[in-house]
């Protein structure tokens, strides 16, 4: 297990076991934009549980070797205190 966040590892290693050649083919592969691989890569977004849960549906991997792989040492995943609020209308 990787001893801090690194993205890299865990799109490296899908990329491999699925035996793509690039992340455009990965990209492809999770149904995802190319630019949203490429800002996960830069560190510039996270890999959010959306992509995580795609992750593990094209590759079958569990959830925690797929968190394994990036270093991602959290037990939960939790919302912030803002999702699932009621958008507070301004009169």
């Amino acid at each position: 297990m990787p001893q801090h966040y690194d993205p890299n590892n865990l799109l490296d290693n899908i990329s491999y076991r699925l035996q793509l050649k690039n992340d455009a083919a990965l990209a492809r592969a999770l149904e995802v934009s190319p630019p949203i691989l490429s800002k996960v890569r830069h560190m510039r977004m996270p890999v959010g549980a959306s992509l995580l849960i795609r992750m593990h549906e094209v590759t079958g991997l569990p959830m925690r070797q797929l968190q394994d792989m990036m270093g991602d040492r959290r037990q939960k995943f939790r919302l912030s205190s803002a999702q699932g609020r009621p958008r507070q209308e301004f009169v």
